[in-house]
C-alpha cells in the first residue's frame, strides 16, 4: 500500500490498520514504523517502495501505473498522461505512421507466442474487406499466472487505450476483450472503465473530432484453458464450442465471423500507448537484439519473494530469483524453474544464467507463455511434476485432434506407472516418442507445446526418472509408492506428537523412542508435518 505524496510504502495493511494511517500518516504526516517493510539483510526499516529490493531492481511500465491510480477512476488515468497516446495517433499520425511506429519498436505478442505486434498489424490492415476487428486477449489460464489479472484490475485504461490506437491503425470500428469468468474484479473494473472511455469520448463516435469511431465490449470466457488459442478464443466470442481451426486459416485474414481480425494480448495491448508516447526507439534500446522492451512474469514457488516482476528482455533468470525473488525459501538448494506454465519447461540449475527472452526460453525447451515462473527447490520430484501437469493438459484439452487427445492421456499412462513404481526402462524411450509425436501432429499450438515439461525434464533430470524405474526409488521422496518414512532415533524426543496425529495408528511407542510400522503407514506425511524437531525422514 503506497500512501500520500511522498510514498510511504506500508506493507501487510490490515482493515483495523486504517484509522491509524489516516490519522497518523495523511493528517500529521508521522510514520506508522511497525507497517514498514524490513530488509531481512540489513535490518533496516525502508520507507519508500522504490527501495524495497523486490520492486528496485525491477523496470516497470507496463505495470508502471498500478497500485499508483484509482482502477475506477478515468481521471487518475487522465492525469498520468492517459489517452495522450491516443490524442496523438489520432490528431498528428497516420495509420501507416503509428503501424511503422509499432515495427520499428520490436514488440512482441506478449501472450507467450511472442509474434511480432507490428507485422500482424500491417497483415491485418492489408488483408481485404472492409469489416475488421480487434480482440484482447485476457484468458490467462496457466496455473500461477496472474499478470494479465493484475494489469485489467489495476490499470484497465491503458489496455482500452492501446487497443483503440490499434484499432484507428488498422481501420477497425469494434473490439472485444475476452475475460475469463473467475475474474470477477477485473471484469468489474473493465466495465467501468469502458463506460467512463464513453462517456469522456475516447470510446464511441468522433473520436477526438475525427471521422474515426470505436468501441469495445466484453465477453466473457468459461475458464477453458484451450480458449487462450487464437482460434479457439474467436470461435467463443461467436458462441460456437471453443475448439481451435485448422492453423493455415490466419486470423488477420479470416477471424471473427470470417473477417480480418487482430488479436494480441492485453499486456501487448498495454504496452502501445507507452511506444506511442515515448518512440520506438526508446522502447527498442530496452531488452535483446530481437526481444524488445520488458516482461512481465508471476514469480511463485519456492522463492522468498512472490509476485509480479517486470523487467527488462534477456535479464537472467539468477537474477530475477535471487536478486528479485531473494533466493530460495529456508535456505534450500535451487533445483529448476518452469516458465510457461502447463506449455513451458522446467530449466535446471546449470543453466541459472540463461538470458531470459522468447528466444532463449525457447531454445531452452521452454517457452514465455502467461508469464509464469514457478520456482522449485530440491524437494520436488520432477517425474511427478511432469504427472501433474499432464493431468491438467489432459482435462483441458479440447479433444479435437487425436496426437493431443489421445498422446497426453497415453503419456499421463506412462508416467503415473513410473511413479508408482510400475515403470520399466522401455517406457522412458515411448514416452520420449510419444512427447515428440504430439508436439509434431497436434493441430493448435496448445498441443504442439503440451510435452514441453515432460520433453525438459526428460532433457534435463532424465537421472530421476532412471531412479524411478531402476532403483524403484523417488530421489526427492516424493512419490508415496516409492518411499518409506522413518524416525530418526538420535533427534526422536519422545513427545507424542506424531502418535496423536497418525491416521493409521503406525507409529509405536518405546519409552522415549517411537518407530514407525511400514505395513500400517500410508505415507500421508501428517506424522512429518507434525514432528518439531526434524526426527521424521523419507528414504
Amino acid at each position: 500500500m503506497v500512501i500520500g505524496p511522498k510514498e510511504i510504502f506500508y506493507q501487510r495493511v490490515k482493515l483495523r490498520d486504517v484509522p491509524e494511517i489516516v490519522s497518523k500518516t495523511l493528517l500529521n504526516g508521522e510514520v506508522v514504523d511497525r507497517l514498514l517493510y524490513v530488509d531481512p539483510t540489513t535490518g533496516q526499516k525502508i520507507l519508500h517502495e522504490y527501495d524495497v529490493p523486490f520492486y528496485k531492481r525491477q523496470t516497470r511500465r507496463i505495470l508502471a501505473n498500478n497500485g499508483r491510480i484509482d482502477p475506477t477512476n478515468i481521471l487518475e488515468y487522465i492525469a498520468v498522461d492517459g489517452y495522450q497516446a491516443l490524442a496523438r495517433a489520432i490528431t498528428n499520425m497516420s495509420r501507416e505512421e503509428v503501424i511503422s511506429t509499432v515495427e520499428r519498436s520490436g514488440l512482441r505478442g506478449l501472450g507467450g507466442g511472442g509474434f511480432p505486434t507490428g507485422r500482424k498489424w500491417r497483415s491485418c490492415r492489408e488483408a481485404a474487406g472492409d469489416i475488421k476487428f480487434v480482440i484482447g486477449n485476457g484468458d490467462e489460464g496457466d496455473p500461477g499466472a496472474f499478470s494479465d489479472r493484475s494489469l485489467m484490475e489495476g490499470n484497465p485504461q491503458s489496455i482500452l487505450e492501446g487497443m483503440t490506437i490499434g484499432a484507428y491503425a488498422i481501420g477497425a470500428h469494434q473490439g472485444y476483450l475476452y475475460v475469463r469468468s473467475e475474474y470477477p474484479l477485473a471484469l468489474k473494473h473493465l466495465q467501468i472503465a469502458i463506460d467512463q472511455s464513453r462517456e469522456y469520448g475516447f470510446l464511441g463516435k468522433n473520436i477526438f473530432n475525427s471521422e474515426f469511431y470505436f468501441d469495445i465490449r466484453i465477453n466473457r470466457g468459461g475458464g477453458a484453458f484451450v480458449c487462450g488459442e487464437s482460434s479457439a478464443l474467436v470461435a467463443s466470442i461467436e458462441g460456437k464450442m471453443g475448439e481451435p481451426g485448422a492453423k493455415y486459416v490466419h486470423t488477420v485474414e479470416r477471424g471473427l465471423w470470417n473477417k480480418p481480425t487482430n488479436l494480441n494480448n492485453v499486456k501487448t495491448w498495454a504496452s502501445i500507448p507507452v511506444i506511442i508516447n515515448k518512440s520506438a526507439d526508446w522502447y527498442a534500446k530496452i531488452g535483446t537484439e530481437k526481444s524488445k522492451g520488458t516482461g512481465i512474469f508471476s514469480l511463485v514457488g519456492k522463492v522468498n519473494n512472490t509476485g509480479l516482476v517486470e523487467i527488462p528482455m534477456g535479464t537472467p533468470l539468477k537474477h530475477i530469483i535471487y536478486d528479485i525473488g531473494g533466493g530460495i525459501l529456508d535456505g534450500k538448494r535451487f533445483k529448476a524453474v518452469q516458465t510457461g506454465g502447463p506449455s513451458g519447461g522446467c530449466i535446471p540449475e546449470r543453466l541459472l544464467d540463461l538470458p531470459v527472452d522468447f528466444d532463449k526460453l525457447t531454445e531452452a525447451g521452454s517457452m514465455m507463455g502467461s508469464g509464469g515462473m514457478i520456482v522449485m527447490d530440491k524437494n520436488t520430484c520432477m517425474v511427478d511434476l511432469a504427472r501433474y501437469f499432464l493431468d491438467f493438459l489432459q482435462n483441458e484439452s479440447c479433444g479435437k485432434c487425436v496426437p493431443c487427445r489421445e498422446g497426453i492421456k497415453r503419456m499421463l499412462e506412462i508416467i503415473t506407472d513410473i511413479t508408482m513404481g510400475r515403470g520399466k526402462e522401455e517406457d522412458l524411450e515411448l514416452l520420449r516418442e510419444l512427447a515428440e509425436t504430439v508436439k509434431d501432429f497436434s493441430l493448435c499450438g496448445l498441443g504442439k507445446t503440451a510435452p514441453n515439461t515432460v520433453l525438459s525434464t526428460l532433457r534435463y533430470f532424465g537421472d530421476e526418472y532412471y531412479a524411478h524405474v531402476r532403483d524403484r526409488k523417488c530421489p526427492a521422496g516424493i512419490c508415496r509408492d516409492l518411499i518409506e518414512y522413518f524416525i530418526l532415533e538420535e533427534r526422536c524426543t519422545g513427545c507424542g506428537a506424531c502418535l496423536k496425529l497418525c491416521p493409521q495408528q503406525a507409529i509405536d511407542a518405546y519409552g522415549l523412542t517411537h518407530t514407525i510400522n511400514p505395513s500400517k503407514c500410508v505415507r500421508c506425511g501428517i506424522c512429518r508435518d507434525a514432528c518439531s524437531f526434524e526426527a521424521i525422514t523419507v528414504r
